[in-house]
């Protein structure tokens, strides 16, 4: 066995590992993959290794630190495993210990002090998938500790939950024009900083025009925003990449906010019903809400969970801690 450094030319021998392995439930696209975990630069490449066996990827791994230099709140000590997989014929050889052995070692010695599975700028998942009984333990034995759990929403159009635009007579819904980028991102760098501000920022940057964002507009300032994705979207986002599961096309909603100081009118509601209705309007008959605890306040719209995550983390700090503690009770010799 061979571990490489992160290389782009196993793209195709790598989406192939991965959808033999995971594609039932979270069938890959090479533009996904490429776009996430290649073209991201937040991508680590010497904590980024691939496992070949005689010239074929058997395993790999993609971790990654913040290193944009953009104006956003992002951590600068967090890393994140974006993903780990073996081939399962190649498992319980120790490949993915010495994989995630390596990337913890340079993640560490590049100053992280906690590492998250999954929840990474262009990230696949908010943690393990909940049924997965068999990764949840794997990483629990190499120290990660579960916190909290995450949801997929699934709405499918039916008359029962048709959704219309709302109307109502202090507020306006618009989707965003171009021309009021500046101020759009001027609003999530006050009510919204870090990860949201990002992820539109880089939406721009990449060519976006506006149409993918709902505003709400409170006497002609922007209050409220919910971002909504269709198959024409400029990248691909994070609520559509299972669009392969669905006959039809695709859509998602989220992330979606209100300014704190117009809080408590219902607004975070309408926004969405205004993304809803802008979806239908393109066709779009199953809407996905990623990555979200907000069940009941979702379920008021029609949605219901489609898959469930489990989130782990691993803190430097605790690990030292614990090895002190452990080697506290050796005996003297």
């Amino acid at each position: 066995m061979k571990i490489l450094a992160w290389n782009y030319s196993y793209l195709e021998e790598i989406v192939s590992l991965w959808n033999r392995e995971l594609g039932s439930d979270f069938p890959m696209k090479k533009t996904l993959f490429k776009q996430n975990s290649f073209q991201d630069q937040n991508v680590c490449p010497d904590a980024s290794l691939i496992a070949l066996d005689n010239g074929n990827v058997i395993g790999f791994i993609v971790a990654k630190i913040w290193q944009e230099k953009l104006p956003v709140q992002m951590s600068e000590t967090t890393g994140w495993i974006q993903v780990l997989l073996v081939d399962q014929s190649y498992r319980n050889k120790g490949i993915g210990t010495k994989l995630l052995s390596q990337a913890e070692t340079v993640l560490f010695n590049r100053g992280v002090k906690q590492i998250l599975l999954g929840r990474d700028p262009w990230h696949y998942f908010p943690g393990v998938p909940i049924n997965d009984e068999r990764t949840k333990h794997w990483f629990a034995a190499r120290g990660y500790e579960s916190y909290g759990t995450e949801h997929d929403l699934l709405q499918t159009y039916t008359r029962k939950n048709a959704i219309t635009k709302p109307d109502l007579p202090e507020v306006e819904f618009s989707i965003l024009d171009i021309e009021e980028k500046e101020d759009f991102l001027m609003f999530l760098n006050r009510c919204f900083p870090g990860r949201w501000e990002y992820e539109a920022m880089k939406y721009f940057e990449l060519g976006g025009t506006g149409r993918e964002f709902i505003v709400m507009k409170k006497y002609g300032q922007i209050i409220g925003f919910c971002r909504i994705n269709d198959p024409q979207s400029p990248i691909i986002a994070q609520n559509v990449y299972w669009a392969p599961l669905f006959e039809a096309s695709l859509g998602g909603v989220g992330p979606l906010g209100v300014d704190a100081a117009e809080r408590g009118h219902g607004y975070g509601l309408t926004v969405v019903e205004a993304g809803i209705a802008e979806l239908r309007k393109r066709g779009i008959q199953n809407i996905v809400i990623d990555w979200t605890g907000l069940v009941d306040f979702y379920k008021k719209l029609g949605f219901d969970v489609w898959k469930s995550y489990e989130s782990f983390k691993k803190s430097i700090e605790e690990q030292v801690v614990k090895h002190e503690e452990e080697s506290s009770r050796i005996p003297a010799k």
